[in-house]
């Protein structure tokens, strides 16, 4: 993604603190398994309330970047 373009899916930007990524932190503090364990968490908190917010499709979207996320990281093991 180049910078400056707004993609509230794969790059929030209020998930960013100066130049790190909040994904990028987590992927380097926890372990494979524990890595997997949080981007299944976060999955399925994005299903849960994709019907309680105005935005269905894009909570619906973001589970998906972080099971692919996770699947990337088994994929890397």
């Amino acid at each position: 993604m180049s910078k400056g373009k707004h993609d509230p899916v794969n790059q929030p930007p209020h998930y960013t603190r100066g130049e790190i990524e909040y994904i990028q932190a987590m992927r380097s503090m926890l372990t494979a398994e524990e890595f997997k364990g949080f981007c299944k968490g976060n999955a399925v908190k994005y299903i849960w309330r994709e019907d309680l917010k105005g935005s269905n499709i894009s909570d619906l979207k973001k589970a998906v970047v972080y099971l692919n996320w996770a699947i990337e990281r088994l994929e890397n093991m």
